[in-house]
């Protein structure tokens, strides 16, 4: 696989060897997602902790400015002059205040980034060892909607969220021990309060958590909708559904905004409790402390400082609301990120996986029966029709291969044959692991495929899909996409080979032609022979063939096929076809049909057997023969 370095330019796996990042730290089962959080904070311990200390440093710094303005204010009743004093301990105080809560921010922000980060390579990381059944379960835009949305929600979690609750808790704190050394007798006035402030914070934080989540479903639904329309808008314009998607999509977005709101009277309502809670402190504040300055039991600056020290404590309550909405949308966040780190890729190594030392090709496949499992219903997608999500490798339970087995010798050109459905697709699969078979079944070069490293096994075996997927990059790259480094000289042969040197001369960039998103520009045969010069250019031991020629005109076909067996003379070749005329260029043909072995051979063999091959070839040879007498011709693929 190629990746890029930071400067934007594609190097190859071999070249980049990039250490997969280490895994998140392990939590217990049942842990809540917030405190999974907390080791990947304690990654960075000095960095956290020493903003949190410099930034309640700065706390404690503005906790002294009140007694400041009391000394202040005292001296201005008592009709002394000397201010100077009082008024350079506050100016030293805010820019100390200033300097330390400045760096503190920074430092906590920037663990807040380092955690994202950390969280996004592994979540890319981890969905790149993911197998079908995953992806089953995912939908794509749900997937980037957790990767973009859900993630900064907890990049804003730790970087903003658990700083200003430590923070803010700690000045309340700290001015509530001022206020006590002030007056404790107006300090208890204010306890009553306190239980209703929990209890509705409470009480509203179960349900922010809630909506929360509906918003952030909702978000992925709009996401995953917007990303299935782009991938398929030629279908829907070439059945005039413009209005109805356009239809769908304001319904969902008008579910999707129904549910914000929701999600905002519930942060309003927070907001406005805790404020209403504070302004009746305010009032008792006022009220008690005011009789006491009027009846001499205070002084005016010690009020002045008490109401300072109020607002102290104030400001936490109030903004307690929106944190608590910061928290709660965090963990919802968090649950969905973990939801997707703890899915366990259902294909990978085995603890005592070993390398082959050298690849030969050899495949065996003994009593090989493969069962799909059974169909599952798609998660809940809220869209307005109900719908079941279904891989490719999705079925319902039917034996998709029954008790094949096969030896396959290094270096043969072997074909499969079959109608749609026969389970040809699937064998390759196995192949490649693309889907793990049963242990004990597939073997190559005499080792069970499965105690092979998976590296190895498709680094070894060139796999070519019939539905090709190319990048938004230059024809080349993507000829040459396991390593762009490759000489043009390469890239020329396979491109010979593939058939695609007149398609690339009649372009004006020729072979630095990008080809868009998904290879859009190019027809359906262009972009298979373009997926067969990738599998083609890496030259290894094996190469499967999965019906890449369906696109293609069979003048073509026969000039690739033709090229094919000299250049991967002495490897190995498996293609899959529908054609007999595809199947007549392999050293021998098994033709498969539903999951089962009906005859393997060479072409002379299976025609003389007079069975399902030779009756393939002669309808094949009517349907030709009438095309031919039609005057129709194939719809090139080869332009």
């Amino acid at each position: 696989m190629a990746t890029m370095t930071k400067d934007g330019d594609r190097v190859s796996a071999a070249d980049a060897r990039i250490v997969p990042p280490p895994p998140l730290p392990q939590s217990r089962p049942g842990t809540r997602p917030l405190w999974r959080l907390f080791p990947l904070i304690n990654e960075h311990p000095w960095m956290f902790w020493g903003g949190m200390a410099l930034t309640c440093l700065g706390r404690g710094l503005e906790a002294g400015i009140p007694l400041f303005v009391r000394l202040g204010v005292n001296r201005i009743a008592a009709h002394n002059t000397a201010l100077f004093g009082p008024i350079m301990g506050i100016l030293g105080l805010v820019l100390a205040r200033y300097v330390t809560v400045a760096f503190g921010r920074k430092y906590v922000r920037d663990v807040g980034v380092l955690v994202g980060s950390r969280i996004r390579e592994r979540l890319y990381w981890h969905l790149e060892q993911q197998g079908p059944k995953f992806f089953t379960r995912f939908a794509t835009g749900d997937l980037m909607a957790r990767a973009i949305n859900d993630l900064n929600l907890v990049r804003q979690l730790v970087s903003m969220g658990t700083r200003t609750v430590i923070v803010l808790g700690f000045s309340g704190f700290v001015a509530f021990l001022f206020m006590l050394a002030l007056s404790a007798k107006l300090t208890l006035w204010l306890l009553p309060v306190m239980p209703f402030i929990a209890v509705g914070g409470f009480i509203l934080s179960s349900h922010i958590f809630r909506q929360s989540l509906r918003v952030q479903e909702g978000f992925s639904t709009l996401s995953e909708m917007v990303q299935e329309n782009l991938n398929g808008i030629r279908t829907i314009q070439t059945h005039a559904q413009e209005d109805r998607e356009i239809a769908r999509f304001a319904a969902l977005s008008s579910g999707y905004a129904d549910d914000y709101f929701r999600m905002t009277l519930l942060n309003t309502g927070l907001n406005a409790w805790m404020m209403a809670l504070t302004g009746i402190a305010t009032v008792i504040i006022m009220g008690y402390g005011g009789w006491s300055v009027l009846h001499g039991a205070m002084s005016v600056g010690t009020f002045t400082a008490f109401v300072l020290y109020l607002a102290l404590i104030v400001a936490p309550l109030q903004q307690s609301g929106q944190m608590v909405s910061l928290f709660q949308r965090g963990a919802s966040a968090a649950a969905r990120l973990f939801e997707v780190l703890d899915y366990e890729p259902e294909i990978r190594d085995t603890p005592d996986a070993a390398p082959l030392e050298e690849v030969s090709g050899a495949i065996t496949i003994q009593h090989l029966t493969y069962h799909y499992p059974r169909r599952t219903s798609g998660r809940d997608q809220r869209l307005s029709r109900a719908t079941t999500v279904m891989a490719p490798e999705d079925g319902d339970g039917h034996a998709a291969l029954t008790n094949v087995s096969l030896a396959i010798r290094p270096g043969e050109m072997i074909a499969i044959l079959g109608r749609v459905g026969a389970g040809k697709s699937t064998l390759l699969r196995m192949m490649v692991r693309l889907l793990d078979p049963p242990p004990g079944t597939v073997y190559l070069d005499g080792r069970d495929i499965r105690l092979l490293p998976l590296e190895q096994v498709r680094s070894q075996i060139a796999f070519v899909p019939q539905d090709p997927i190319l990048f938004a990059d230059e024809l080349g790259h993507n000829i040459a996409y396991d390593n762009p480094r490759r000489a043009m000289a390469e890239i020329r042969s396979v491109v010979e080979a593939a058939d695609l040197e007149d398609t690339i001369n009649s372009f004006p960039d020729g072979i630095r032609t990008l080809v868009g998103e998904r290879g859009v520009t190019l027809s359906g045969g262009q972009k298979q022979r373009t997926s067969l010069a990738r599998g083609l250019i890496r030259d290894t031991p094996v190469l499967l063939l999965d019906d890449c020629f369906s696109s293609v005109d069979t003048e073509t076909e026969e000039n690739i096929l033709g090229r094919l067996k000299t250049l991967r003379g002495g490897r190995t070749t498996v293609l899959v076809s529908h054609r007999v005329s595809t199947a007549r260029h392999a050293d021998r043909i098994l033709v498969l049909d539903e999951g089962r072995i009906r005859e393997f051979g060479t072409h002379d063999e299976l025609m003389a057997h007079n069975g399902t091959y030779a009756m393939f070839a002669r309808v094949q040879g009517r349907r030709s023969e009438d095309d031919m007498a039609r005057g129709v011709s194939f719809p090139g693929a080869g332009t």
